[in-house]
Formats: structure tokens, C-alpha cells, sequence
């Protein structure tokens, strides 16, 4: 598949805004006891819920985040362990679990916000880019799709590269990729934005910024008969 490749613009962010919602504020208040959450004004409730939570030890309150998100993935000892060492490790870089980093990271980022500080200061990157398939106008470009191209413009030293080599290159399934691009957004007229975490990509990590290419799509081989 050739494709041609423009990055428009490629940034750090400390914040998802679109992440939490009011809804969960509202959740998050009850949880922590504040007994009116229904009744504030949308405009105050992040501001009431830093100010609940840092009425609370961090790690308690890190576990109550924590649950609220992640109770179908992880056990109670777990996700007491987690609020432990969340308080003093970047978790949403560190944790084995890669399919769990994008909402640790936002969990993060809210008990920074309401601690000023306390918590690690995690990064994520935000890529906006133009990405063209010559030969096929149609096609629906996923989060593999976005990063088999994008990884032909980055160092082949990062992580990313050495880790996911025979996926990046189709000798593998990349189921990984869902985990590794936290939001992909099309943006219309072959125009993309995606959020990633600092730990896979960064600005330092670009070496070009327009370039064209081919990747290749993973394709199953049927098993032999017997």
C-alpha cells in the first residue's frame, strides 16, 4: 500500500480534556462523599471534584479513581498496589499492561491537577498529519494504518520501532496498535490527529516530516493440510 505522509503538527500535552466528563465528575463527587454533585453548576464541578479529592490521602484517593475506572480489569489488592505506586512512578508509562496506560494516564493527570503536584507529571503527544493512499481513495484508515505510515518517518532507535518490528512490517498481526495510539480522530479530507503517550512517540523522535512510503497489511496464512 504506497501512501504519501505530511506532519502538519506534533506537540506535548499534559491533559485530554475530552477524557472526563461531566457525568463522571458528577460519579466521582458521590464517591468522595460530596453530597451535592447533582445540583452544581457543569462549569464548577472539576473544580469541586480537585478540591474533594484533595481532601484525601493521595493514595486513597487514587484508589477511588482507580476503581471508578478500572474495576473490571483489575483485583481490589491490585488496584490498592497501584495507588501506592502511582505516587511515585509514572504508571501510565511503567504499568506491564499497556492496554491499561491510556486510562492511567488520565487518572494520573487528574490527581496532579488536584494535588498540584504529588503524582508524576506524565506527557502524551498530539500528531496532526496528512496521510494519502495512492491506489486506494476509499480506504478506512485505522490505528494500525496511521502508525505502520508514521513509523516510516521515525528513528528506527525508539521503542516503539524495536519492539513492534515485525508488526510495523506485516509479519505480524498488530494488535498492540489500539493500545499504542490512545485517540485517532479523522478529520476529513485526509486529515488526522492522534494522541499517543511521550513513552512511544515524540518530537524528538521525528526524523521527517513529509515523506511517501508503503507499508503492508498483516495477512493470515491458512493452515496447511493434513
Amino acid at each position: 500500500m504506497n501512501f504519501s505522509l505530511k506532519i502538519v503538527d506534533v506537540k506535548s500535552i499534559y491533559e485530554i480534556s475530552s477524557y472526563w466528563t461531566n457525568e463522571d465528575y458528577v460519579s466521582l463527587l458521590e464517591e468522595l462523599d460530596y453530597s451535592d454533585a447533582k445540583s452544581a453548576s457543569p462549569s464548577e464541578l472539576r473544580e469541586l471534584l480537585e478540591m474533594a479529592i484533595s481532601d484525601f490521602e493521595p493514595n486513597e484517593s487514587a484508589e477511588i479513581l482507580l476503581k471508578y475506572k478500572l474495576k473490571d480489569f483489575l483485583t481490589n489488592g491490585q488496584i490498592k498496589n497501584l495507588s501506592h505506586e502511582m505516587v511515585e512512578d509514572n504508571e501510565s508509562e511503567e504499568y506491564p499492561n499497556i492496554a491499561l496506560h491510556y486510562p492511567l494516564f488520565n487518572i494520573n493527570q487528574l490527581l496532579y491537577s488536584s494535588y498540584n503536584g504529588t503524582f508524576q507529571k506524565a506527557k502524551a503527544t498530539k500528531i496532526e498529519f496528512e496521510l494519502i493512499f495512492k491506489e486506494e481513495k476509499n480506504i478506512v484508515v485505522t490505528k494500525e494504518l496511521a502508525l505502520k505510515a508514521l513509523s516510516k518517518g521515525l528513528s528506527n532507535k525508539i521503542l516503539m520501532q524495536r519492539l513492534y518490528e515485525d508488526q510495523l512490517n506485516g509479519k505480524e498481526k498488530f494488535v498492540e496498535a489500539d493500545n499504542v495510539i490512545w485517540e485517532l480522530h479523522n478529520n476529513g479530507q485526509n486529515k488526522f490527529t492522534i494522541i499517543t503517550s511521550d513513552y512511544w512517540i515524540n518530537d524528538e523522535d521525528i526524523n521527517e516530516y513529509e515523506f511517501s512510503g508503503s507499508i503492508k497489511k498483516f495477512e493470515a496464512k491458512n493452515p496447511k493440510p493434513n
